[in-house]
């Protein structure tokens, strides 16, 4: 089960596909409700937008429910950013399906560019409850970045590649987030931080963080990790946040973890 992170789209994850493919697995990648040809959950469906967690983990458990039958095990969970940090929250909230746990560069934490987190975190909860929470943070964005101004990658060709996507077909953009995703990601992560849950989870888990990531905040990454029992964290040191969108060099230390996981697994 592969969960992308936020703004990233099924089509996205091909190579990753193709890469699990040859190691044999079968694939289930999903696109997250207001985002890639998923329903979007504003008018204006640039916005990145949520309505709390509680509906992506409904999404996420019906996905599981409808493909079971057709699924082989052992079953990995694979989750990048947003998609880690719902991956560990399904966990931590009873999903007991999986033999193992993937995340890269989960959003376990999140940079403010220089905002205090607490009055960030407070504002979004305050705009959410009054109705706003469907305004911007900071503009509605836009998917095109040059490759010199990209914090995510430091491989030209693959972040050609994704922009290329987006440019082919204009319904995959999603743009800059809005107050409630915010509130939204502070909930997700407190939850994780806070609950009893995640010191409950009974499965393999391999985290891989980005060293030079410039959106997860890796301090709130480790404390997290800290917490799910025998977890095994690995840091990338020169890695951009999409580790799986990498360079070559970059990307072999995730899947050097990602087989040493898979190959310690037994089906539940």
């Amino acid at each position: 089960m592969v969960s992308p992170g936020r703004t990233e789209p099924i089509e996205k994850y091909l190579e990753v596909t193709g890469e699990l493919l040859a190691r044999g697995f079968v694939v289930l990648v999903h696109d997250w409700r207001g985002q890639g040809l998923s329903h979007r959950l504003l008018a204006d469906r640039l916005l990145g937008h949520a309505k709390g967690y509680g509906d992506f983990l409904a999404d996420y458990r019906a996905l599981l429910d409808t493909f079971a039958e057709r699924l082989p095990k052992p079953w990995i969970a694979l989750g990048h950013s947003m998609g880690g940090c719902l991956t560990l929250l399904a966990l931590a909230t009873g999903e007991t399906r999986f033999s193992g746990v993937m995340l890269s560069a989960p959003m376990l934490g999140l940079r403010t560019d220089g905002a205090p987190r607490s009055l960030a975190k407070t504002v979004a909860a305050i705009l959410t409850g009054l109705g706003l929470g469907g305004m911007p943070i900071t503009g509605r964005g836009g998917p095109a970045v040059a490759f010199e101004n990209n914090i995510l990658t430091h491989d030209r060709a693959r972040h050609e590649r994704n922009e290329a996507l987006v440019a082919a077909c204009p319904d995959l953009a999603l743009g800059g987030p809005t107050w409630g995703w915010l509130d939204f990601a502070f909930s997700a992560i407190g939850v994780l931080e806070r609950g009893a849950g995640v010191t409950r989870i009974a499965r393999p888990v391999t985290v891989v963080a980005a060293g030079d990531d410039r959106l997860v905040d890796n301090v709130g990454l480790r404390r997290v990790t800290a917490r799910v029992p025998g977890a095994r964290y690995i840091e990338l040191g020169e890695a951009y946040h999409e580790i799986l969108q990498e360079t070559d060099a970059l990307r072999s230390g995730f899947w050097r973890e990602f087989d040493d996981l898979a190959g310690r697994l037994k089906p539940i």
